[in-house]
């Protein structure tokens, strides 16, 4: 009979065991729950700020009045400050020299067979 009432107090005390460890898990997850959820609101308002600041910063009578106090020579386009395309001025000179004297151009045309890499230079006898 002591020996089964051993086992059950040994049970018992197991039970025990398990029943805090379970309840300390829960409370621990219960605290994390309770952080992220004040996380998730200070993130709700900073979004709300944000948001607030952005329809302040876009409100067309703000950007209006930067216009006119930053950009007060820029006026819209007139009908007269077009032309036609056959009115344009003729093409300038060509910027650079022509294929003839390019000597990297030159020397690639002038190379027979395979053209240097640069990378090892082909021995002496080889070409």
């Amino acid at each position: 009979m002591r020996f089964l009432h051993v086992v059950v107090v040994a049970a018992l005390v197991l039970a025990a065991a398990f029943v805090y460890n379970v309840k300390f898990e829960a409370t621990v997850q219960a605290e994390r729950v309770v952080k992220l959820r004040s996380e998730i609101r200070r993130e709700h308002d900073a979004v709300a700020a944000l948001r607030a600041e952005w329809a302040k910063l876009e409100n067309p009578a703000r950007i209006q009045g930067l216009a006119e106090r930053h950009l007060p020579h820029l006026r819209p386009a007139e009908p007269t400050q077009f032309d036609t395309l056959d009115n344009l001025p003729e093409r300038p000179p060509a910027a650079f020299p022509s294929a003839g004297s390019d000597p990297i151009g030159a020397m690639i045309e002038s190379t027979e067979g395979d053209p240097p890499t640069g990378s090892v230079p082909a021995p002496q006898g080889s070409r």
